[in-house]
């Protein structure tokens, strides 16, 4: 996915805030370089380069053929969606604490010192992205 993910940024940039794999879809909160970016593209460019990669010539993609996108309006909504990414994993039951999955940028987040160490699950946020 990072070879994929790297390669798609070189063609399409843009800066990853928070992102999450897991085991069945993903989540990440992007933000595209410039005006003139292509985000359809770029996640076009994610799914093929990573079905290259990991699925043999003639297989089926992995990847739905949709994605959901929104515009982030301000701060407050910002940081409700970097905290829905980090918590996924434990909404869907693969841990108890965010800080247990390694497919997630909230150990970046915990290095700069921007979240605790000891971050623990949902409990801990309020997302406000109108899901349970």
């Amino acid at each position: 996915m990072r070879a994929a993910w790297r390669a798609a940024a070189k063609r399409v940039p843009h800066v990853v805030i928070a992102a999450v794999v897991l085991p069945d879809h993903l989540h990440a909160v992007i933000r595209m370089a410039d005006a003139t970016a292509d985000y359809p593209r770029l996640w076009q460019d994610i799914k093929k380069g990573f079905t290259r990669r990991v699925v043999p010539a003639g297989g089926r993609s992995p990847w739905q053929p949709r994605y959901w996108e929104r515009t982030v309006r301000d701060e407050a909504e910002l940081q409700a969606l970097v905290d829905y990414v980090h918590i996924n994993p434990v909404k869907h039951g693969l841990v108890e604490t965010v800080a247990a999955w390694p497919h997630s940028s909230v150990h970046r987040f915990m290095a700069r010192g921007v979240l605790p160490n000891d971050r623990a699950g949902i409990g801990d946020v309020k997302t406000g992205t109108g899901e349970p």
